[in-house]
């Protein structure tokens, strides 16, 4: 019995020996990835700022080649227009769910379970991420009329003892 007791402890031994080495291999590995990680994202903040110095560059290059046939007030002017549609397009082309001619985002027509000519639910989160709850069917499965707004819906017609769905 006593020899089983030494085994134990050896088990427990080896198990809190192999998570010290399991942890330290995984700190290890994730010391790594930041590594690199940190790396890529100063190289995107430098490309960034050297973006923003070819922009501004570009953009004194615009507003001189007009002020060589415009007053300077004119071609800066000009300038600052250009950049404001070319920041509006970006901003659009950014965005997720750009608005199309009819107003409503890319892909609002009919979806899954609305019916074709039905009309979107107006309430939407806050976060844009769609309805808040599953739409409700204008009738009630089973049901032959539709009920009252507000009412609960009824279940009258129906057998308990049949199964409730359709073949």
């Amino acid at each position: 019995m006593e020899r089983l007791d030494h085994l134990e402890h050896l088990d427990k031994h080896l198990v809190d020996e192999l998570a010290q080495v399991a942890r330290e291999t995984v700190r290890e590995e994730l010391r790594e990835q930041t590594r690199k990680q940190r790396r890529t994202a100063m190289l995107y903040a430098a490309s960034g700022a050297v973006a923003l110095y070819a922009g501004a560059a570009l953009a004194l290059a615009v507003g001189l080649a007009l002020a060589l046939g415009l007053p300077d007030w004119a071609a800066a002017l000009i300038t600052a227009a250009i950049l404001g549609a070319v920041a509006y397009l970006l901003r659009g082309a950014a965005r997720p769910n750009r608005p199309t001619a009819g107003g409503h985002p890319a892909g609002a027509g009919v979806g899954a379970g609305q019916a074709a000519g039905s009309t979107a639910p107006v309430a939407a989160p806050p976060t844009g991420l769609g309805t808040p709850y599953p739409p409700m069917p204008p009738v009630a499965p089973g049901a032959t009329s539709t009920p009252e707004p507000g009412a609960a819906p009824t279940r009258a017609g129906t057998d308990p003892e049949q199964p409730h769905h359709r073949a």
